[in-house]
Formats: structure tokens, C-alpha cells, sequence
């Protein structure tokens, strides 16, 4: 069978958008055929009534049968990957059938793996003269940007090093922010090329003199067009529209879903392109994210979502419950929602993460869900995108990795969450806001 290759929308290497059938990107020619198999990892997907069919088996392959085992036979034989003919990366053909190394030997018996590779230096030759050691390193005036691989070259608009080519560092590969009480860690992830969540963290102040804090959290549809613009555009939306109705009396679960409207329309503005935009890209659909939010007062906690990110309470004292706030917009929730499935049969099927509501042009309806509680006790609220929460599901579980500190030590926290996710694979973008409860006076000193 001739494998086909992967359909893009855009460029990996320098994002311009393609045409379908595509050899080579038009703009830097990048050759299209060399881009690798995505991962397998659960991107956020919409889901648009139809529910997908796993993939037909493959009926003209010859595989091998295991025979079955009667009584205490010997096992078959286990054929390693070195034991079919071909050739390592630099065309070396590789022994067939070689016989398992002896005892003893840096050759691991079980994968074939070397284990005697040499010491690696602790630093690696640069291509262009080390800063550190030059007679004269050259100083970068003000506002020019240095190259992060060799330190010596200017960065020029398109993000590449004058010098030596090097690619930079995107400012969305990895945010941080803390703002007074509360802090949120966005990462690119260990998989994914670029950032697609996107937050918005605020604190303000009530008519009553009371303090109230705002975190939104957004996740970029992977399989709509621009999704990292429509986590931007509804993240900052929403929490600019939290800090404009608060203030002015706006009951806080009111305020909640007047921001999601807000946000989707700001979503469904990304849409509006011209039709010569959509003549070079007609395969392109409507940029499209999901979205959680939070407001935390001295006597209240309101989340709010659509899709799948979640909010999490986790009570300062452990011995206390945990609980997930918010109700996926997803296939699997509705499985288990009509009893067809159970929450563990539903989240391991591959279907999982098809979403059912979505921020965008192209959703079937708008249904912002809304939420009050009144907590008696102190804790934080974990606003997540489900590159978090994929390693941390169940309320339970988000407690284990939520530091006993968290309220006092939010931006601390969040780190330690998104250091959780890419331990675990890192196949998602993560994207978390710590909020503690109740909120403090404004002015308290944290810690």
C-alpha cells in the first residue's frame, strides 16, 4: 500500500498556508513530503454529528500468525527489529539475523539498543564564535534581539538568527503571568509546533469594596483554521468583559455569560475574511476554540464553560473532598451521560475528545453553561485545558499533583501542573490558572 502523505493546512516551517495537493510550500519551499507522521496524541477536535468509524483493517497484508501454544511447548521465537535486513540512517546496511550479543556486551539482548555511547561534552561547538569566550563579543543595542543558539546574531522580523539561521523561540511557546493572588503557565507541549491555548488572568473590585478574580482559560479547536487566534481573541475578550461588568454590579454568574457570548463573537469574527482569502484557501474552516473561566470572591466561585477545558476545586485541607466543576461538551460526556457507557469506557475510546460545543462560526448553538457555589472552606480553582487534565482526570487525581501550597504559592503551582503534563508526554498544549478561594483583600500579602 503507498502511504499518503499527510494533509496540511499550512507550512510547518513557516505556516503560510496551503493549497490541498501541495508538494512544496509556495512561500519558503519546504519540502511537504518530508513532514512526519503526526503524533498520536488527543488533540481537541469538533465533533459535527457524525461520530467516526475506527479505521477498516488492513486485509492485504501478509502478518504473521503466533502459533498457539499447547501444554509447556517453547515459546515461538521473538524476531528483534535487527533481525530483517536494512539500513541505518547513513546507509550502512544492517546485519540480518545477527545473533543476541554475549553476556556482557553494551548491546541490550531485548531491543538492540547501545548502551556505550560515548560521554557527551558539556557544551557543544557553536557556529559562530562563543560570546562567552570572544575578545569582543558585540553588544545588541536597544530593542534588537540576540539569537538564542548562538548569541551572537540578530534575530530578524521573521524570527531567525541573521547569523546562523536558528529558528527563535515563539513568545506563545511558554507564558507566564502572576497577577497579585492567582497566577497561570501556558506551554507549547512536547508535541504540538506551536501554542494553541491561550489565557486572560484580573483581579477587581466589587461595588461593595470586595476583591474578585478572573481567570479564562482557551483551547484552540486543532482541527478548524487558526485555532491559536481563537483562543487568543475569546480569552482576552472574556476576561476584559469579567472586568467591565463586575465592577458596575453585574451579578457574577450574569456577568459569566454575557463574557462567553462576548467571546464567541469574538470567535466569529475571525471568520469574516475576504472571499479572496477563502479562493486561495477553500478547505480552511472557521476558526474555533473551547473556553473555561472562573470569578472568586471573598464569598463566592462561578465558573463557566464550553467544550471540554475544566475548573477543579481542591479544598486547602486534603482530608476534605475534591470536585470537578464543569460537564465536558464531548462525545464521551454523552455517552456516559445516556448510560451507554461507563466514564472509564468512554474516556479510552478514541472518540473521546470529539467535542460537541465549541466557540465559533461554524458551531451548531451557542449554550454557555454557568455555575455558583459557595465553598465553607478554603481551596483553589484549577482552570485547566485537557492537556492538563489528561494526566490528572478525576478530581482525586488533580488533588495528588495540586501542591498542599497552592493558595498561597499559585504561580509555583501552575508550574508544577504543567511540569506535570509533559512528564507524563507532554502530547498536548497545557494551559492552567490557579485561583485561590476566598479571595483576599486587595493588597493582602500572599504567603
Amino acid at each position: 500500500m503507498m502511504s499518503q502523505m499527510p494533509q496540511l493546512s499550512a507550512c510547518p516551517s513557516c505556516e503560510e498556508p496551503l493549497e490541498s495537493g501541495d508538494r512544496f510550500c509556495g512561500a519558503c519551499g519546504y519540502d511537504l513530503s518530508a513532514v512526519p507522521a503526526p503524533p498520536d496524541d488527543h488533540p481537541t477536535l469538533t465533533m459535527n454529528g457524525a461520530v467516526p468509524l475506527p479505521p477498516e483493517e488492513a486485509t492485504d497484508v501478509d502478518w504473521p500468525v503466533v502459533p498457539q501454544l499447547e501444554g509447556a511447548e517453547t515459546p515461538p521465537t521473538v524476531h528483534l527489529p535487527t533481525d530483517l535486513p536494512g539500513t541505518d540512517s547513513g546507509g550502512t546496511p544492517l546485519p540480518s539475523n545477527a545473533p543476541l550479543p554475549p553476556t556482557g556486551s553494551p548491546v541490550s539482548p531485548a531491543t538492540g539498543v547501545r548502551f556505550d555511547r560515548p560521554p557527551e561534552p558539556d557544551e557543544y561547538p557553536l557556529q559562530a564564535p562563543d560570546p562567552r569566550v570572544a575578545a569582543d563579543p558585540p553588544t545588541a543595542g536597544a530593542g534588537v534581539k540576540v539569537c538564542v543558539a548562538c548569541r551572537s546574531g540578530r534575530v530578524d522580523p521573521d524570527g531567525y538568527c541573521e547569523n546562523c539561521g536558528h529558528a527563535q523561540p515563539r513568545e506563545r511557546d511558554h507564558m507566564e503571568q502572576e497577577l497579585g493572588p492567582l497566577a497561570a503557565v501556558s506551554d507549547r507541549g512536547l508535541r504540538h509546533h506551536r501554542n494553541e491555548d491561550a489565557f486572560a488572568v484580573g483581579q477587581c473590585v466589587l461595588p461593595d469594596g470586595a476583591p474578585a478574580l478572573v481567570a479564562v482559560v482557551c483551547d484552540g479547536v486543532s482541527s478548524a483554521t487558526r485555532p491559536d487566534a481563537a483562543s487568543l481573541a475569546a480569552s482576552r475578550q472574556a476576561g476584559e468583559a469579567l472586568l467591565a461588568a463586575l465592577p458596575q454590579g453585574t451579578h457574577p454568574q450574569q456577568a459569566m455569560h454575557e463574557a462567553i457570548v462576548a467571546a464567541s463573537h469574538a470567535v466569529n469574527s475571525l471568520a469574516e475574511e475576504p472571499a479572496t482569502a477563502r479562493e486561495h484557501a477553500p478547505h480552511q474552516n472557521a476558526p474555533a476554540c473551547t473556553l473555561v473561566a472562573s470569578v472568586v470572591t471573598p464569598a463566592l466561585l462561578v465558573v463557566g464553560w464550553v467544550g471540554d477545558s475544566r475548573a477543579y476545586w481542591i479544598p486547602v485541607d486534603r482530608s476534605s473532598p475534591p470536585a470537578r466543576l464543569t460537564e465536558d461538551d464531548s462525545w464521551a460526556a454523552q455517552m456516559v451521560a445516556a448510560g451507554l457507557m461507563s466514564e472509564a469506557e468512554a474516556y479510552a475510546d478514541e472518540r473521546a475528545h470529539a467535542i460537541t460545543g465549541w466557540l465559533g462560526a461554524d458551531a451548531y448553538e451557542l449554550e454557555p453553561h454557568t455555575a455558583s457555589f459557595k465553598p465553607d472552606r478554603p481551596g483553589v480553582v484549577v482552570v485547566c485545558t485537557d492537556g492538563l487534565w489528561n494526566y490528572a482526570e478525576s478530581a482525586e487525581e488533580m488533588a495528588e499533583v495540586v501542591p498542599p501550597d497552592a493558595a498561597l504559592r499559585p504561580l509555583h503551582s501552575a508550574q508544577v501542573l504543567v511540569g506535570h503534563a509533559l512528564d507524563g508526554g507532554g502530547h498536548d498544549n497545557v494551559t492552567v490558572a490557579v485561583v485561590p478561594f476566598p479571595a483576599p483583600p486587595q493588597g493582602a500579602v500572599i504567603g
